[in-house]
């Protein structure tokens, strides 16, 4: 008990400077259980046309209000104590979109990782981005590696952006990356793992989309074999630090069994 409370003090005392004592967000963390928090949540962003177009807006503004969210769900994130958010910024279908929306997405994922590694660096935060990065442009592939560098030696949260991401693509990568390394033996599902590209990382323990839909949209399709899955009917600009506690109290009531009858809470690998 003793512990646990020590936790729950620990929880307060990480958002005493952004939460009021009586507010809706402060009454979630209440409810919380600080001992079982997922280790890895990764959300599909989506909404934010659907969100300009239904207050008259160019499609693009629904992406600049978007990154609020993503602000809220990063800072939270690491509030929360959660080792890895993964965060689902730009499919490879996306390039089917408007030239003019694609080009303001790629400005303002620059303009973002300079304006917030500041940020990142206060919270301790690893950056890292996942995809065909090699198929991006240079200026935005060199703000990539200046983020992920800056911010290497950080150890409280990770923060991976999938960019140019297909889930059925990193599949196809790592069968062709696990073909070129000269294996002879049959293939196991650890060396499938250890060849996509979140190698090294925990799979997702809580999967988030947003706006209703109810679909993974090709995203970590491999990693979320056993993850719980939230869908919250905010479009993603809506989408704020109350939400992520509300997912997150919602995925403690869910019993975990990996296929099994097993009813005690686990935050571990099948």
């Amino acid at each position: 008990m003793v512990d646990y409370l020590q936790l729950m003090a620990d929880l307060f005392e990480n958002f005493r400077e952004i939460v009021a004592p009586d507010s809706p967000e402060a009454d979630l963390l209440s409810r919380l259980d600080p001992s079982r928090l997922p280790r890895h949540i990764a959300i599909i962003m989506d909404g934010n046309g659907r969100w300009a177009e239904q207050r008259g807006l160019p499609r693009v503004e629904g992406h600049r209000a978007g990154s609020e969210s993503v602000k809220a769900a990063i800072e939270y994130s690491a509030r929360l104590g959660i080792k890895q958010l993964t965060l689902y910024a730009f499919s490879a279908e996306n390039w089917k979109r408007p030239v003019d929306e694609v080009n303001t997405l790629w400005t303002l994922l620059r303009t973002y990782l300079r304006r917030e590694l500041s940020t990142l660096m206060k919270h301790e935060i690893c950056f890292r981005a996942i995809g065909r990065l090699s198929e991006l442009q240079e200026n935005v592939r060199s703000e990539l590696v200046r983020a992920e560098k800056k911010t290497a030696k950080n150890t409280r949260m990770n923060l991976v952006i999938a960019l140019n991401y297909s889930g059925r693509l990193e599949l196809v990568d790592a069968c062709n990356s696990i073909l070129r390394s000269g294996v002879r033996t049959p293939v196991t599902e650890a060396d499938l793992a250890d060849h996509l590209y979140t190698a090294g990382l925990p799979d997702p323990d809580l999967m988030i989309r947003t706006s209703g839909e109810q679909r993974l949209s090709n995203f970590l399709l491999w990693q979320v074999a056993y993850s719980e899955i939230y869908f919250c009917s905010l479009l993603w600009p809506d989408f704020r630090g109350k939400s992520l506690l509300e997912a997150v109290l919602d995925f403690q009531k869910r019993d975990r069994r990996y296929g099994g009858i097993r009813t005690t809470y686990s935050t571990s690998t099948p």
